[in-house]
């Protein structure tokens, strides 16, 4: 879709719809909040898509299945929360509008009085660190957007930040990588070093080519643990000047500027053994307690095998590469088989910035 025309939004009957998929955390990942560095990509596999179509009153159309409230019995509503949470997308629907709608009055962007009903479908299993929330905030973003024709007056840049804030209005603890890598779709290196961010309000982003990428695969269980537990007290030891903490962030940080010269030369050897460091540094940092014995096992059946593998964000899925090929791949299927785990190869999908959207980084 690179340089393709956005919908028109000029139609005021118009359906509008955008689908926006998970991400993988391939290096850096927990720097990024850290003002440190990343390199992630989008996984065609799973996705979020939300629909907007105009109506008389502004309506948030609450899933069917993900935003539940009528139940055949009390073990019925008992046994949903224990399995699924408190917690859909009506919330994350209502956060981003409410943000978005500061943001324009904030700069004088123009909107007009026209109501809408809004709606989502998202195929992302739960808590498995894939982005599954800020998937659904991306997606609505882009449709408000083109319902109020004001795509080309918000900076490509400026909307990983409107997707994070609108997260933070619910407490939501994350970074801007998932929201970066979602925006901007295909495989994307980051930047969030303390300069750029004070300075411009935002990281240096850099698209790449996907074909840079070798076969890399997905690991995750059919009952994750919550990815929302992993960040413990790293922070507040990294704010506190902890020594140990920040030197072994700043290593991770390190590991994307290694990865891009890597993925641009091709060198997956060198690519797997930063995979492998940047989980070590995160396991020394967070812990074994904190990390779960589901997320560490999914990890090390990969490196049974021979497999580089990492977590895709905090926790609850894995990605792996297999430097020695099919034949460990094989390998690596049967041993995920045998483990409970379930395994998919990764489909990555290109850049989704349309053409408005590359003129808006030109300026």
């Amino acid at each position: 879709m690179d340089g393709a025309k956005s919908p028109a939004a000029s139609d005021a009957a118009a359906e509008i719809e955008h689908k926006v998929y998970a991400r993988v955390g391939l290096l850096g990942n927990p720097s990024d909040v850290y003002y440190g560095r990343a390199i992630s990509l989008s996984l065609a596999n799973f996705w979020a898509a939300v629909r907007l179509r105009p109506s008389e009153e502004l309506v948030i159309a609450p899933h069917p299945v993900h935003d539940l409230v009528q139940f055949h019995s009390l073990h019925h509503l008992v046994n949903r929360l224990q399995s699924e949470g408190y917690y859909g997308g009506v919330r994350l629907l209502m956060a981003l509008c409410k943000v978005f709608h500061i943001y324009c009055k904030d700069h004088s962007i123009d909107l007009h009085g026209r109501n809408f009903t809004i709606s989502y479908e998202t195929n992302i299993p739960r808590q498995t660190g894939l982005s599954g929330s800020s998937a659904i905030v991306c997606a609505a973003l882009n449709c408000l957007l083109d319902f109020y024709n004001v795509r080309h007056l918000v900076k490509v840049e400026v909307r990983p930040n409107l997707v994070l804030n609108a997260e933070k209005e619910l407490g939501i603890v994350a970074g801007l990588q998932d929201r970066v890598a979602q925006v901007y779709g295909g495989l994307v290196y980051m930047d969030f070093s303390k300069e750029n961010m004070e300075k411009l309000g935002h990281g240096i982003y850099i698209p790449m080519d996907i074909s840079l990428l070798p076969p890399l695969y997905l690991i995750y269980a059919e009952n994750p643990s919550d990815s929302g537990k992993v960040h413990s007290t790293v922070r507040q030891r990294w704010l506190n000047g902890d020594k140990f903490i920040i030197t072994s962030m700043d290593e991770v940080a390190n590991i994307p500027l290694e990865g891009r010269e890597a993925l641009l030369e091709k060198d997956y050897a060198k690519l797997a053994k930063l995979m492998n460091r940047n989980f070590d540094l995160r396991r020394s940092m967070f812990g074994d307690e904190c990390l779960g014995a589901l997320n560490i096992e999914m990890v090390e059946v990969a490196r049974r095998v021979g497999a580089a593998s990492k977590f895709t964000g905090s926790g609850g899925a894995v990605v792996a590469f297999c430097p020695d090929g099919p034949l460990q791949a094989k390998l690596l299927e049967d041993e995920c088989r045998r483990a409970g785990f379930i395994l998919k190869p990764i489909q990555v999908v290109p850049s989704r910035l349309y053409e408005v959207d590359l003129n808006t980084l030109k300026n």
